[in-house]
């Protein structure tokens, strides 16, 4: 795979090739059951940690309507010799270090960046092994949890997620075994798992992330291509079924998705529950005891975590 531009942006929320149009029919061949959504992605992708709260939502309420799959894009397979994205003023990782931090300005899901000055994320492609493994060892909710995991680490904390230390740590706060994980990761099989998905990436037509697209059973759907609004998804969800009207279902309570997800940023809270920002502080106190969750502060943003009882 070759770099794709390492650059997003923020008005049409679209890391890579630009040009395409924001939602378009396409034609596929093979035949399909159901309804299914294929969410191309890739760990460092910002636009892509930008979107997690209306994605969420979308899976939470929509999700009973179709089959979701995460495929790996390969944003990043290494820095080279020369200019990565010089159309972008992409020449080295520093020079991605103010475009993230502006992404997470924009979207308020907190990005630091510092990183990528300091100590470089050097490619993807192991933390994208990493997810490729336990999808084939153990399922797809135990892999989507790692790349949440590995997106918060690098966003929001800052850390270099092509470590295998730092994914190593990632895995086993999953309850896996992290040593063995990126053990397999780093084998051939790892190169070989996301290969396959570098072929359906190259299949479905893609050329920049994040892009959702959801087939029906007649081999037709919709290529949404960049950051958008929820309702923006559900509209392409109904385009697709040929339909006016879905039947959502119920938000889960906040309890509920705080135990699951572990942690929650203000931004992603408002999103689910379609409350504004100044709003957050007396939802949290009506929803929540306060033995069951903390509140913390990162870069002007509020997160919450379950609260951990001995």
């Amino acid at each position: 795979m070759t770099n794709h531009n390492m650059i997003c942006d923020l008005e049409t929320g679209i890391c890579g090739a630009a040009g395409e149009d924001e939602m378009e029919m396409i034609d596929f061949n093979q035949s399909q059951k159901s309804i299914d959504v294929y969410y191309v992605t890739d760990p460092i992708c910002s636009h892509c940690w930008a979107i997690e709260p209306v994605l969420r939502r979308f899976k939470e309420q929509y999700g009973h309507y179709f089959n979701f799959h995460t495929v790996m894009g390969g944003l990043l397979e290494k820095w080279g010799g020369g200019p990565v994205d010089p159309g972008n003023g992409i020449f080295g990782p520093a020079d991605v270090s103010g475009h993230w931090r502006e992404v997470g300005e924009y979207s308020r899901m907190p990005i630091d960046g510092s990183l990528m000055i300091d100590n470089p994320v050097q490619s993807s492609y192991p933390p994208s092994r990493v997810f490729k493994v336990i999808q084939r060892q153990h399922n797809d909710e135990l892999a989507y949890a790692s790349l949440r995991r590995a997106r918060e680490a690098l966003f929001a904390f800052n850390q270099n997620i092509s470590d295998p230390s730092v994914m190593k740590e990632i895995v086993n706060h999953l309850g896996l075994d992290g040593e063995e994980i990126i053990k397999e990761s780093e084998q051939p099989i790892g190169q070989q798992l996301l290969n396959e998905d570098f072929a359906l990436v190259r299949k479905l037509g893609v050329r920049g992330f994040p892009t959702i697209i959801i087939m029906n059973k007649e081999n037709q759907g919709v290529k949404i291509v960049g950051g958008r609004s929820f309702d923006y998804y559900v509209d392409g969800l109904m385009q697709v079924l040929n339909v006016d009207e879905l039947q959502p279902k119920q938000q889960p309570t906040l309890s509920d998705l705080l135990q699951r997800e572990k942690l929650l940023f203000s931004k992603e809270i408002e999103v689910m529950y379609d409350i504004e920002k100044s709003e957050v502080q007396a939802f949290i106190e009506k929803e929540l005891s306060a033995e069951n969750y903390e509140a913390k502060e990162i870069l002007g943003e509020w997160f919450f975590t379950a609260a951990k009882h001995s």
